[in-house]
C-alpha cells in the first residue's frame, strides 16, 4: 500500500495521475470490449457489426461507472445532473463508436485485415478520443454549494 501511495503522490505532483488512472480503466474497458466481442461472435456466431455493437454497450456501461467514480471523481448534485452527464457520455461514446465501426470496416473490408487486429488498433483510437471527450465535454467539475441551515428563531426564544 505504501508503494501505491508513493506512486500516486509522484504522479499527482507531475500532473499525470488522471491520465494514468484513465488509461488504467480505459485498458480495462478495452478488455471488456474485446472479451465481450469475442464471446458474442464465437459463442453466438453473430455478425461483426452486431458483435461490435454489443461489445460497445458493455464497455460504455463499464466506462461510465469507472470514469465517473474513479477517474474524474464527478459528483452529481442532482438526478438531473447525473442523467445529463450520462446522456453526454453516451452521445460522445456514439461518436467514438462511429469512429470504431468505420475504422473496423475500413481495415477489415478495405485492407483485408484480421478483425481482431483491427479491433486492437481501433481501441487505441477510441480510448484517446474518449479521454478528450470526457475531459473537455462530459465530466466538468461541478461545484456543489451547500447552503447553511438556518435555525428557527422561534425555537431559540
Amino acid at each position: 500500500m505504501k508503494v501505491y501511495v508513493q506512486f500516486k503522490s509522484y504522479l499527482e505532483s507531475k500532473g499525470y495521475w488522471e491520465v494514468f488512472i484513465y488509461l488504467f480503466f480505459g485498458g480495462l474497458a478495452t478488455v471488456v470490449n474485446f472479451v465481450s466481442y469475442a464471446i458474442v461472435q464465437q459463442l453466438f456466431h453473430l455478425s461483426m457489426p452486431v458483435s461490435n455493437t454489443i461489445s460497445w454497450i458493455c464497455s460504455v456501461l463499464f466506462a461510465f461507472v469507472t470514469n465517473k467514480i474513479w477517474v474524474f471523481q464527478s459528483k452529481s448534485p442532482s438526478y438531473t445532473h447525473f442523467f445529463i452527464e450520462f446522456a453526454k457520455f453516451v452521445f460522445y461514446r456514439i461518436v467514438s463508436y462511429g469512429l470504431d465501426m468505420g475504422a473496423m470496416i475500413l481495415m477489415i473490408k478495405g485492407l483485408d485485415m484480421n478483425d481482431y487486429v483491427a479491433k486492437i488498433i481501433t481501441q487505441v483510437l477510441v480510448v484517446l478520443a474518449n479521454y478528450i471527450f470526457s475531459k473537455l465535454f462530459i465530466f466538468n467539475k461541478t461545484e456543489i454549494i451547500e447552503e447553511p441551515i438556518e435555525t428557527n428563531k422561534k425555537l431559540e426564544d
